[in-house]
């Protein structure tokens, strides 16, 4: 049966965000074999579970809707070419950074890039399945949208703390504290001490001109001239 230009639309798009979640499954593998922190590992292997089941909805979805697997040989990234794309990928970033701390900071902030990406692909696809009257796709995309909502905060949140985590692995305790900037002290100090010169100044000036009006008191009386009797 042919596609009518509706169901090819929304084939395309689920097919787009499928393929996009079979890539992150292996990128997710990649980053929990590196992963150290407890509870950051145990937060990534419940999302490589959601991101599989999210893979798995999909398909069905594409079935129902175009009646064939998801496009991704001639619209979209290929599985296998998104596997390998994510593998090699992983190595790479297994590498970065002076640490282990770096290495998991680096892979949260390509996690939290990819979970907006996933929020924006699946708002396109609630918004298009909403224009076009399906409702099935439009409550799947709104579902899985948030799931990665949810993960984007996780790791909004585990951001501070992993970077956090690098500052005591890799930055001696005597610099962690932030050092008051050259030439602040003398700058200040010369602000002190210009102030008190001004204030002795002033003092100076003050006792001058009183010694002044005194010295010119003393003079006018002497030049009154004697009443005489």
């Amino acid at each position: 049966m042919t596609e009518t230009i509706r169901e090819t639309k929304l084939v395309q798009y689920l097919s787009e965000a499928y393929a996009k979640e079979k890539e992150l499954e292996a990128t997710l593998e990649a980053h929990i074999a590196i992963t150290t922190r407890r509870p950051y590992k145990k937060r990534l292997q419940q999302h490589l579970k959601d991101t599989k089941a999210h893979g798995r909805a999909l398909e069905r979805r594409v079935k129902k809707v175009g009646g064939g697997s998801p496009q991704l040989a001639d619209k979209v990234v290929g599985r296998a070419a998104g596997k390998a794309k994510a593998l090699a990928r992983g190595p790479v970033q297994a590498v970065r950074g002076a640490g282990a701390a770096e290495r998991m900071l680096k892979n949260a902030k390509t996690e939290y890039s990819n979970e907006h990406e996933e929020i924006a692909t699946y708002t396109a696809i609630e918004t298009l399945a909403g224009r076009l009257g399906d409702k099935e796709t439009a409550k799947l995309a709104r579902d899985i949208r948030r799931d990665e909502e949810r993960m984007a905060k996780f790791l909004a949140g585990q951001i501070p703390v992993l970077t956090k985590a690098v500052v005591t692995e890799e930055v001696p305790a005597s610099e962690r504290r932030a050092s008051r900037p050259a030439g602040t002290r003398s700058r200040s100090g010369a602000s002190r001490s210009a102030g008190s010169r001004s204030s002795g100044s002033g003092s100076g000036t003050k006792a001058r001109s009183s010694g002044s009006r005194s010295r010119s008191g003393s003079a006018s009386a002497r030049s009154k001239p004697k009443r005489s009797r």
